[in-house]
């Protein structure tokens, strides 16, 4: 069978994984290539076991990196969020974890070039607007990947990557809250729908008679929850604008709860049809920001941070990640920028083959 070569890095960005295209190297037509990814990744089989894909939506993720035309950035990052089983590819939301890998792959392939023992990569997120400065560590002018930095979800150390997200409020939906007010009720469960970096509905644990600290197995075999969360969402995301939402990804499903280990506040963050392992990256920015806002569905959860900038650590399914929020609270909350610090690793490099029958190539 005749097969189409394409060059790619395949990393792991925070706690995700997936390949990382120059986005030159792929079909410039959307319907395309969706087929493409769904082809790499081995979309339509519970173990992708034909493509890429680590049979759970944490490794069927998708980075395309191009040269950016912004006056502020130098790399733009094109997300695509492959299903695993249904052969959808979703354009719509991005991906703070596998933006983690976007300034190591953009110096691997050559989009960038390292600037000294720390090189700044200033990134645009095309499928959102935001901007993000990446931080990534380049001792004589090579791609660090080991160091002493640990994030929960990730086994061992590696090399520290500093996030610092600008432009995520309203991202999505054009608002922080996109149905106007800071509650709204849906089913006989009272939610926060909030947009920052990640449109999301987010709710209490203790409403869906839950704890808020079940682990992502416990929670995945709770059918009637997802059941529940998912008419939810559906109501939800009609509310906030986003229309029929039933086959998209966004917004995503968050449950909050008393932090238990020392943390802010606990967390768990839905993909929205099974568990997030550990937490989103965008995610976070945005369940920080409900955390800090007077008035959401966070109200009697937590002792309120009052002064900025904010060190908000949720705690996850998997550990806690620390989010470092600069705010502004006059009559309501203002997101000045959120930052963040993960870890990637390059995998592997080469070339990932499609069918030619899929795409002949350029």
């Amino acid at each position: 069978m005749e097969q189409t070569a394409i060059p790619y890095v395949f990393m792991r960005g925070g706690t995700s994984r997936g390949p990382y295209f120059n986005r030159a190297d792929l079909p410039a037509d959307r319907e395309t290539l969706a087929e493409v990814l769904i082809a790499v990744l081995g979309s339509g089989h519970a173990n992708n076991i034909d493509g890429l894909g680590g049979g759970v939506a944490v490794t069927t993720k998708v980075a395309m990196l191009s040269p950016s035309d912004d006056d502020w950035a130098e790399v733009d990052y094109f997300f695509a969020q492959v299903s695993v089983e249904d052969r959808l590819v979703d354009f719509k939301p991005t991906c703070g974890n596998i933006l983690s890998g976007v300034g190591p792959a953009a110096i691997e392939l050559g989009l960038v070039r390292p600037t000294g023992d720390e090189t700044e990569v200033k990134i645009r997120a095309v499928n959102t607007g935001a901007k993000v400065l990446a931080r990534v560590q380049t001792p004589g002018g090579a791609m660090r990947y080991d160091g002493d930095a640990e994030i929960a979800g990730v086994p061992g150390t590696a090399a520290p990557i500093a996030l610092n997200f600008m432009g995520v409020v309203g991202s999505s939906t054009g608002a922080f809250l996109p149905t106007g007010h800071l509650r709204d009720e849906f089913d006989g469960i009272e939610v926060t729908c909030m947009d920052v970096a990640m449109p999301m509905v987010i709710a209490r644990a203790q409403d869906f008679g839950l704890t808020g600290y079940e682990s992502a197995a416990e929670l995945d075999a709770n059918t009637e929850f997802f059941a529940r969360m998912e008419a939810v969402r559906l109501k939800a995301g009609a509310a906030m604008g986003m229309g029929d939402v039933s086959k998209s990804v966004t917004p995503k499903f968050g449950l909050l709860a008393p932090a238990k280990a020392g943390g802010t506040i606990a967390t768990r963050y839905f993909m929205p049809w099974n568990t997030h392992p550990s937490m989103a990256v965008t995610g976070a920015q945005c369940l920080a920001s409900c955390a800090l806002t007077p008035g959401t569905v966070a109200d009697g959860l937590l002792e309120r941070p009052t002064t900025s900038p904010a060190s908000v650590v949720l705690e996850h399914a998997s550990g806690t990640i620390e989010v470092l929020v600069d705010f502004e609270m006059n009559n309501h909350f203002t997101l000045n920028s959120a930052g963040l610090l993960r870890t990637a690793r390059k995998l592997a490099d080469g070339r990932v083959y499609v069918p030619a029958s899929v795409w002949k190539g350029r």
